[in-house]
């Protein structure tokens, strides 16, 4: 069986961290997602989705030093079911999120220190490696009028920064 979810949104509230005795850090918090769609009237709507997420030992600790509310993130892990009992007697459930990995969405000045770097648990404790230059240095040996060549042959983007989303 295969348990992946993946979520782009906003935190809705600050991250709640509390440790256990053997010291692992665990940290709650929610985020919302939203859709925009058109009904069968035509008429232009949007939908909101609320969905508690749980982060895990040093994911939390990153997660809560460098989020607040409001934050852009895009997390991946497992759906699961919390089911309980209300102080009523009912019975009650809800799905939350428990996170693999937490990539932060939001622009330098938000999460200064990390910028958009990502973190995954599965990663041990050392964050995703940030690009690599794609520009090869000229070899000692090489003529200095000879120009700099990229290491791929990437097309060059003709595009306005007003259009790029962060």
């Amino acid at each position: 069986m295969y348990n992946k979810i993946i979520l782009a949104g906003n935190l809705t509230r600050d991250i709640e961290v509390r440790y256990t005795q053997s010291g692992a850090a665990i940290g709650n918090t929610a985020i919302a997602t939203s859709r925009k769609f058109k009904s069968q009237s035509g008429e232009q709507k949007e939908e909101t989705l609320f969905v508690d997420i749980t982060f895990f030992g040093r994911t939390a600790e990153i997660a809560n030093q460098y989020l607040r509310k409001g934050s852009k993130v895009l997390v991946d892990g497992r759906l699961k079911l919390d089911q309980w009992t209300a102080q009523d007697g009912s019975k009650r459930s809800k799905h939350s999120v428990t996170v693999e990995s937490l990539q932060m969405l939001g622009s330098k000045d938000e999460a200064a220190p990390m910028g958009g770097n990502g973190y995954s648990q599965q990663g041990g404790s050392s964050y995703d490696a940030p690009a690599q230059n794609n520009y090869s240095q000229p070899a000692p040996s090489a003529p200095a009028a000879a120009p700099q060549q990229p290491a791929s042959n990437l097309p060059e983007i003709d595009i306005n920064e007003d259009e790029i989303p962060f």
